[in-house]
């Protein structure tokens, strides 16, 4: 995700956040079947340094889980907070993957895709 827009429909949606991180998640309308991935941090976290730290360690931890946690057809927003820069590494990622978890129990099922496809009259 790169554009404003993007980024502030994806606020309209559900959230949860825990610990050092926010996760903002928007279900998408189309039919594309790719996770779109953003990441933000206020100058409230700190001066650029820390803002891109903050978001370096989100683009990981959002790499490492999001395969497996993450839902095809939506739009996630990693929000860093102040601990995020600081955080030990394995509490950052029980962070994301508790709001990931917690999203993903949020939303209705998926459509079962492995389902075969109707078969032709004969």
């Amino acid at each position: 995700m790169r554009t404003r827009p993007q980024f502030l429909a994806a606020a309209k949606g559900a959230y949860r956040a825990h610990g050092a991180v926010v996760v903002q998640l928007r279900q998408r309308q189309d039919d594309e079947a790719v996770i779109h991935v953003g990441f933000t941090a206020t100058k409230k976290i700190g001066g650029a340094v820390v803002r891109n730290r903050a978001k370096r360690r989100l683009r990981e931890a959002a790499r490492l889980l999001l395969p497996t946690l993450g839902r095809p057809g939506c739009d996630y927003v990693f929000v860093a907070r102040d601990g995020t820069p600081g955080r030990d590494w394995p509490r950052l990622l029980d962070d994301v993957k508790s709001a990931l978890i917690r999203l993903a129990a949020d939303l209705p099922a998926a459509p079962n895709q492995s389902a075969s496809p109707p078969s032709a009259p004969v």
